[in-house]
Parts: structure tokens; sequence; C-alpha cells
């Protein structure tokens, strides 16, 4: 999958995605504890993400999957963390997007 750069600025040229019947598939690595909650861009094919939220009950994978629902327009519940919920390391499901940018 080719991505392009999207009106936020964030360039996710480089991202590594899989194309699934239900959606897309892409490594995250998570930040915790940040001055912020951005995604930060590419690096290794695995999206950097910062999250001000703890890595504590859950706190920082419900802080990812609002922050990634929001950037891609899709409902929170769309959002599935399928691999990493106690890993920086996440594999993460969007349903419903299209590997088509």
């Amino acid at each position: 999958m080719q991505t392009r750069s999207r009106s936020d600025g964030v360039d996710l040229e480089g991202l590594v995605v899989s194309a699934r019947e239900d959606g897309i598939c892409f490594a995250v690595r998570v930040a915790p504890r940040s001055s912020r909650d951005a995604i930060l861009g590419v690096h290794d094919g695995a999206l950097k993400v910062a999250l001000t939220a703890p890595p504590v009950e859950g706190a920082a994978n419900a802080a990812l999957r609002k922050l990634l629902a929001k950037r891609f327009g899709v409902a929170k519940g769309a959002v599935q963390i399928l691999h990493g919920d106690k890993s920086r390391d996440k594999t993460v499901l969007l349903r419903g997007v299209s590997s088509r940018a």
C-alpha cells in the first residue's frame, strides 16, 4: 500500500499496511506519558504515537484507540488492538478502512 500525507501534516509514507477483508492492519509503537497526544510519523514501518495516558489499566490503549479513530475518521469501536495490549509495540486493526489512500 502506498500512503500519502494527510491534511493534518503527518506523513504516512513508509507505513507497512496489510489489507484484510474487514479493514487494514499495521504496527504501532506507543510512547506513553508524553507531553501531548500526537501521531509522530512512521519509524521502521510502524506508526509512532505519543500518548499522555499512562500504561496502566488500559488507559494508554483507550487513548490510542481514540486518537486513531479521530485520525482515520472511524468510530472508536472500529479500532481494535490485535496484539500487544501490554506492550509499546502493538498491531492495530482499523475496520472499514480501505488500503487505498
